[in-house]
C-alpha cells in the first residue's frame, strides 16, 4: 500500500511500527509474567502460559500487519496448507538472516503453536525483547566454541541441559519448538572455514534437535521442515525494513519422526547420537540440493547431495 514511498521513508516508518507494536505487547506480556515470577506454581504456570503466548501470538499479527503495509515482496510459498494449530510440533529451518525469523512468525502464526527458538546468549540483552524473550520461555545457549570446549569439557553438555529443562516446560502448553541446526547465519566466510560439505548450507548441529525430540517426541505430530531462499541474496534487517526484499521462496514439508528417536540421551549414547546426526544430514543434504534447484542452478557432479536414505512424509 505504501510501495509509492521512497525506500528510505518506509524503512523509518516501518521501525517505528515495529516499536510500537513491541512497546504496546511486552507491556502487557510482562505485566502476566510478573505473576509467573511471584507465584512459581505449576498451576500458575499452566494458567498464564497460554496467555502468554496469545499475546505474543498478536504481537506477531501486528508485525504482519506493518508488512503488509510496507513490503512488496513476491512471496512464493508451498507447503503451509495442511498445518494445524494443535498439539506440539518440531520445526527445523536454514538461517540466512535476521530476516528469517519475519518470515517464519508471518507464515505460521496462528497455523501452528507459537514458535519457540533456541537462542544465542547474549540476545538476552536485546532492549525489550530479549526479556520477552526470557518470560516466553526462549532457552537461551551459550554455544561455546570447539577450542573453548577442548579447554573446558565439563561445559560440553551445559546446553543439552538447558535445552532439556526448556523442552520440559514446552511439555505444559502445545508448543512449536523450533531450531536453526547450523547454529548461526549462513556466510561465504563461514562456508569457507567450516570447510562444509554443502554448497548452501553450514553443518548442521544436532543436539538441541535431539533434546527436543528425546523429550517431547511422544508429543510431536510432526517434524516441519522449512527451506527459505532469497533469488537476490539474504536481505539485511534494514533492507527488509525498507521494502529492498524482492522475492522470497519458502517450501515447507511435514515428516514423520522416527519413532526410535523419542527415547534416547544424546549426551551418552554414542548409538542414539549418531542416528541423529545420520538422519539430520540426511535432511540437509536434501535441502542443500532443494535450494539449488529453487535458484536454478545445475545439479553438481554425479548429484554427490542425492540423499542417501529415504526421509518419509508424514500422513
Amino acid at each position: 500500500m505504501l510501495a509509492f514511498l521512497p525506500s528510505v521513508v518506509r524503512g523509518i516508518l516501518a521501525a517505528l511500527l515495529l516499536a510500537i507494536n513491541t512497546i504496546f505487547w511486552c507491556t502487557l506480556l510482562f505485566a502476566f509474567a510478573l505473576v509467573k515470577l511471584l507465584l512459581p506454581l505449576r498451576a500458575v504456570r499452566t494458567a498464564i502460559d497460554p496467555v502468554l503466548n496469545t499475546i505474543a501470538a498478536s504481537w506477531i499479527a501486528g508485525n504482519s500487519a506493518w508488512m503488509r503495509l510496507t513490503q512488496r515482496a513476491r512471496w512464493d510459498v508451498e507447503g503451509i496448507e495442511g498445518l494445524e494449530y494443535r498439539g506440539w510440533y518440531m520445526v527445523n529451518c536454514n538461517h540466512q538472516s535476521w530476516v528469517d525469523i519475519f518470515v517464519l512468525q508471518h507464515l505460521l502464526n496462528r497455523r501452528i503453536p507459537l514458535l519457540k527458538f533456541f537462542l544465542k546468549q547474549q540476545l538476552i540483552w536485546v532492549p525489550v525483547m530479549g526479556l520477552a524473550w526470557w518470560a516466553l520461555d526462549f532457552p537461551f545457549m551459550r554455544r561455546h566454541s570447539e577450542a573453548y570446549l577442548k579447554a573446558h569439557p565439563e561445559k560440553r553438555f551445559e546446553d543439552l541441559e538447558t535445552s532439556r529443562r526448556a523442552c520440559e516446560k514446552f511439555a505444559l502448553v502445545p508448543t512449536s519448538v523450533m531450531n536453526f541446526p547450523e547454529g548461526t547465519r549462513f556466510t561465504p566466510a563461514k562456508h569457507a572455514a567450516q570447510r562444509s560439505p554443502y554448497r548452501h548450507l553450514l553443518k548442521p548441529k544436532a543436539g538441541a534437535l535431539a533434546l527436543a525430540l528425546s523429550v517431547l517426541g511422544d508429543r510431536f505430530r510432526s517434524f516441519v521442515d522449512v527451506t527459505i531462499v532469497y533469488p537476490k541474496g539474504p536481505p539485511t534487517f534494514w533492507d527488509f525494513l525498507c521494502g529492498r526484499m524482492p522475492e522470497v521462496i519458502v517450501r515447507v514439508r511435514t515428516l514423520e519422526i522416527p519413532v526410535k528417536f523419542s527415547d534416547g540421551d544424546y549426551a551418552t549414547d554414542p548409538g542414539y547420537r549418531k542416528g541423529v546426526q545420520r538422519w539430520l544430514q540426511n535432511l540437509w543434504h536434501e535441502k542443500d540440493r532443494s535450494i539449488g534447484e529453487l535458484l536454478g542452478e545445475p545439479p553438481p557432479d554425479g548429484d554427490q547431495t542425492k540423499s542417501r536414505t529415504s526421509v518419509m512424509p508424514s500422513r
